[in-house]
Order: C-alpha cells, then structure tokens, then sequence
C-alpha cells in the first residue's frame, strides 16, 4: 500500500509540474506502479494476503472471547 501511496504521490507531482519531479520522463512514474503490481501479485500468490487477514481474524475471536467471559465473571481463577 506504501508503495502505491507513492506513486500517486510522485504522478500529482509530474502532474501538477512540481519541483524537480516535472523534469522526469513519465516512464519514471510506471515503476512504482509496476512494483506495486508486482508486490500484490506475490503476495496473493504466495498466500501472504491470506495469512494476514487469518491473523487479524483470529485476535478479533480472542478479544471478543476474553470480554464475554469477563462480563461473564469467568475470567482468570485467583487463588484466595
């Protein structure tokens, strides 16, 4: 996502004529957008993408099971 952030910002840039970046060659402006594409390809084929929404699915179980047993008073049994 960083990567593609970047190359917008380079291509408003170029666009607006900014600075030193309105001197570049537009072919500059299609490598950030071509690692982009290239990033995002590797990481669906390599199941990365997959992992991390897994991931952030799993700590959200967690959480919500870890609240309801503590509004359910079943939380962690203290020695008395």
């Amino acid at each position: 996502m960083y990567l593609l952030g970047l190359s917008i910002l380079l291509l408003a840039l170029k666009f607006f004529a900014v600075g030193p970046v309105a001197d570049w060659p537009w072919w500059w402006f299609a490598i950030p957008f071509g690692l982009t594409a290239a990033w995002w390809s590797w990481a669906d084929y390599s199941g990365y993408t997959k992992r991390k929404v897994m991931e952030k699915e799993d700590a959200r179980k967690a959480s919500r099971i870890a609240r309801e047993k503590e509004r359910l008073g079943l939380g962690p049994k203290h020695r008395r």
